[in-house]
């Protein structure tokens, strides 16, 4: 089935659950003076957020591609099924000054289930730096008031891929502690990343150790002498259909052999999901994606995201008869190459610590995993049902790692 085929079919099955799940807004019942705070719970009033969401993020130390509407609405629209709406907003008077974009799920502690607090974007979509939003110049009053709100609702909080060292997801975590909230913070992943600012293409290739410099070097100029190079970027939105069609096909292809195979494009959700992020991230002119031709034939596609300073390398795809040229890490390299002409301060490579990763930036942002408990006999059930659960969870993710390791290395050809 075709990307459009199955967004279209996913399209109409959203419009339903849509209308099924639109109500009315949520009040809490206890709010700091001249403050106010709103659960949003329904489909409707998420989507009328979009232009003040975006606003507040953009005035918020939290701004990121992964907290902007586009990205958290679209999430909520393909992969909301089995979860509640839990937004929590904060006005003063007209303006709103803080979110929680969050959601309500379950989480079995015993031999029972009970509702979870998480943040929207969670699951397999690759959203990265989640956290609440706060408007910067009033953060005091927006924190208290999201806190109260949090605290009230007494449910216990899972939130994933928080940036370590993140100021506004720290405060919450200190201000629910004084209120007698037992909360952890675990590290999980990390965002291999490149500081661009102040460098040229040339110094950047300079300051990347000589035998790789050497091969990519290499590896472009043969390319060239091989074949005739077009590099394709998708500026209107037939090219980016038929981009994104050329990239899921050379994902799936390079993976369809591989042990495991790849959770990237495997269902019609993620593919109706990523058909229409990528529309709106045209739209906004954050999009980057582009196929790097060979006398005509699509080799490789690369898949990203220029938001603010810092250009994302979200996905790619190569074709494995054109893998002994390692196109991949050549398409790599050009999309670097692409974020230094664009003026762009960071090249964001985004969790996982692939091999490859590490031949162009030994830079790092770390991820941790916030778990925060209520007082009170519930959150004590649930804060030692993890805690059960955290020594074998580690084992099954040490052994995972060491049999993936002795099977072949991660790496872009």
């Amino acid at each position: 089935m075709s990307l459009r085929a199955v967004a279209a079919q996913a399209n109409t099955t959203i419009r339903k659950n849509r209308v099924a799940t639109t109500g009315l807004l949520t009040e809490l019942r206890s709010e700091p003076q001249g403050l106010r705070i709103q659960v949003i719970d329904n489909s409707a009033d998420f989507a009328a957020l979009r232009e003040e969401w975006n606003e507040l993020l953009a005035a918020s130390r939290s701004d990121c591609l992964f907290l902007t509407w586009e990205w958290l609405y679209t999430w909520w629209s393909h992969f909301g099924h089995g979860k509640r709406l839990f937004i929590v907003t904060v006005r003063s008077g007209s303006q709103l000054i803080a979110i929680a974009p969050l959601t309500v799920t379950r989480a079995g502690v015993g031999l029972v289930t009970v509702p979870v607090l998480e943040f929207a974007g969670t699951g397999n979509i690759g959203s990265d730096y989640l956290d609440f939003i706060v408007r910067s110049e009033c953060e005091t009053a927006a924190l208290t008031a999201l806190t109260t709100a949090l605290a009230d609702r007494n449910l216990s909080m899972r939130l994933p891929r928080v940036k370590h060292g993140s100021a506004v997801a720290a405060a919450i975590c200190r201000d629910l502690a004084d209120r007698g909230w037992r909360c952890l913070e675990v590290p999980t992943e990390v965002c291999p990343f490149i500081d661009l600012s102040g460098r040229s293409w040339d110094s950047y290739l300079e300051s990347l150790g000589s035998s790789h410099r050497y091969n990519f070097r290499r590896r472009l100029r043969k390319l060239y002498n091989d074949y005739q190079v077009r590099l394709e970027y998708a500026v209107s939105e037939q090219q980016r259909r038929e981009a994104l069609q050329h990239l899921v096909d050379l994902h799936l292809l390079r993976w369809q052999n591989r042990q495991g195979g790849t959770t990237a494009f495997n269902n019609s959700d993620l593919l109706a999901f990523h058909d229409e992020l990528s529309r709106l991230a045209l739209d906004r002119g954050r999009l980057r994606l582009l196929v790097l031709k060979l006398d005509g034939e699509p080799a490789a596609a690369f898949y990203g995201f220029r938001y603010g300073r810092t250009f994302h390398f979200y996905q790619s795809g190569f074709h494995p008869s054109f893998s002994r040229h390692s196109v991949g890490l050549v398409l790599l390299g050009l999309t670097i190459r692409d974020a230094i002409e664009e003026g762009a301060d960071q090249y964001d490579f985004l969790h996982g610590d692939e091999t490859y990763k590490s031949l162009w930036t030994t830079q790092l942002h770390h991820l941790v995993r916030l778990e925060l408990y209520p007082p009170g006999r519930w959150g004590q059930m649930q804060w030692s049902t993890a805690r059960l659960a955290t020594p074998a969870k580690k084992f099954v993710k040490r052994m995972l790692r060491a049999g993936a390791a002795s099977l072949s290395p991660t790496t872009l050809d």
